[in-house]
């Protein structure tokens, strides 16, 4: 499930539909990965899974997802050396936290070790129904509001000693202003920015925010609108949780002005997110959002071009977030 090259943060991971995915094939796996192939490694390691119907559900940066029966999910990482650290961390941290959380997510139920037939670690969850919002977006704001702020609430508790950290990201914002200039100056370049000087102003207002002086806090680390599922609305779930971290809450509270439909909702949520948030908090946080905006701009601009990795439908939430976030800079 991850790492675009022009992705929405540095270390960026995310899925794409199915047959969408990276240009060729880094880790030689694509070609290779076929319905009979999970049959056979379910075979030789959960058998009594191996009679399950079998569908390709996504094809991701990292991993590929298949469903498997009406309940399950298989993934295999294909395309990044990184999907292998990535699914042994969820493997080995979500199944204690996701029984806390408000929302259904996919829990990992048994890990499949590398062998001959395949030399990489892959992973059974559970399935999570609903449709991306970058496809089916947020229409009932308070909901989806009430149901953001119930999650993050609950995920954002201290992490304990030995929790991973963030891949450039959960830390100081200074530390990716590199990487924010390097997008910003591409949307410009692309005509997807009309006022730089506008965004870089949120941007370093963000990072002259005084820094997280909290414990690290458990982050889902990676909240845009691929990786949340809606129905009727609102969100039902949240998926892909490679990016999971400790570090700063305001990684994960930029989902505010991401996720949700106006600053209605936002602020809805604000008042409802359980521990509060500080004005240095709140400054960082549209820090992060703008710069996950920049990154669904270039990523949507991709598909539009017909780019391997380019995804359409993230260009419209990412352009909607931008307009929001500049115009609440310019009401002060």
């Amino acid at each position: 499930m991850s790492d675009a090259e022009t992705g929405t943060e540095p270390g960026h991971e995310t899925d794409t539909a199915a047959g969408d995915g990276p240009a060729g094939d880094p880790a030689g796996g694509a070609a290779g990965i076929t319905a009979e192939l999970i049959r056979e490694l379910l075979r030789d390691q959960h058998p009594d899974l191996a009679g399950h119907p079998l569908s390709l559900g996504a094809r991701g940066w990292d991993n590929q997802l298949w469903r498997l029966g009406d309940d399950l999910a298989v993934r295999l990482p294909w395309a990044t050396e990184s999907a292998d650290e990535l699914l042994r961390k969820e493997h080995a941290w979500l199944p204690e936290l996701a029984p806390l959380l408000p929302l259904p997510v996919p829990v990992p139920q048994r890990l499949g070790e590398p062998s001959a037939r395949f030399p990489r670690p892959w992973i059974v969850t559970t399935w999570v129904p609903g449709t991306p919002a970058d496809r089916a977006p947020v229409t009932r704001g308070p909901a989806a509001a009430d149901a953001l702020a119930a999650f993050l609430t609950a995920l954002h508790r201290p992490a304990p000693g030995g929790a991973p950290a963030g891949r450039g990201r959960g830390g100081p914002l200074a530390e990716a202003a590199e990487w924010f200039g390097q997008r910003l100056a591409e949307a410009v370049g692309l005509g997807l920015v009309a006022d730089a000087d506008a965004v870089r102003a949120v941007w370093d207002d963000a990072v002259a925010a005084p820094v997280w002086a909290g414990p690290p806090l458990w982050q889902h680390g990676d909240l845009h609108p691929a990786n949340v599922l809606t129905r009727d609305g609102t969100l039902c779930g949240v998926v892909d949780f490679g990016d999971l971290c400790a570090g700063d809450p305001a990684l994960d509270l930029a989902a505010a002005w991401i996720l949700l439909p106006d600053d209605a909702a936002a602020d809805r949520f604000h008042a409802a997110y359980g521990p509060g948030v500080d004005a240095a908090t709140l400054r960082r946080a549209r820090g992060v959002a703008v710069a996950r905006a920049l990154g669904g701009l270039l990523i949507g601009e991709a598909g539009v071009r017909g780019r391997a990795g380019g995804k359409e439908t993230w260009g419209p939430p990412a352009e909607a977030s931008l307009r929001r976030l500049l115009a609440a800079a310019a009401r002060g």
